[in-house]
């Protein structure tokens, strides 16, 4: 099924446009196919409509009826724990990740560039040397080398005696 998130009475969004944006609401009853009517008790969205294009559908889901009143709907929310789940969401930590780096001072900025450039030489050096490393052993592309001849320990080789140099007659 391609679609998971549907407009359906309980369905928790995020407003992404205008005065109350980033905040939680929850579906109570679509009005028509552009318009639903929304309430967000505990983020002080009153009940009112919004547009669809101004809602983002998350995976959270609450059971209430339809037209269902502003107590039925904080009673939902509270017992199904939605601003708990919604602050341990990815979505969630990304949003507040971007506020954090959009309250950066420039100071901050060159701090964290610093401290990115150490982390990466640092991890640089380390693969590097296991790189070395499993290069020597022969399991840098997945296989052992192995030895030929099998198990037979190699021959050393002999030194040929050396025969002394001729040098070159001197000039005079």
């Amino acid at each position: 099924m391609p679609f998971q998130r549907f407009v359906e009475s309980g369905r928790v969004a995020v407003v992404s446009d205008g005065p109350k944006r980033g905040k939680l609401v929850s579906i109570v009853d679509v009005i028509d196919q552009t318009r639903v009517l929304v309430d967000g008790p505990t983020q002080n969205v009153p009940r009112t409509q919004l547009r669809l294009n101004q809602l983002h559908l998350t995976k959270f889901r609450l059971k209430i009826p339809h037209s269902a009143g502003t107590r039925v709907v904080r009673k939902a929310w509270n017992d199904n724990k939605i601003d708990e789940k919604w602050q341990e969401s990815v979505w969630a930590k990304k949003i507040a990740a971007k506020e954090k780096r959009a309250q950066l001072s420039d100071f901050d900025r060159f701090k964290l560039r610093r401290a990115r450039s150490r982390r990466n030489k640092i991890r640089t050096a380390a693969f590097l040397n296991l790189r070395k490393a499993s290069s020597r052993d022969g399991t840098l592309y997945g296989k052992k080398k192995m030895a030929k001849g099998g198990d037979k320990p190699k021959p050393t080789k002999k030194s040929k005696p050396t025969k002394p140099q001729k040098t070159a007659p001197k000039k005079k």
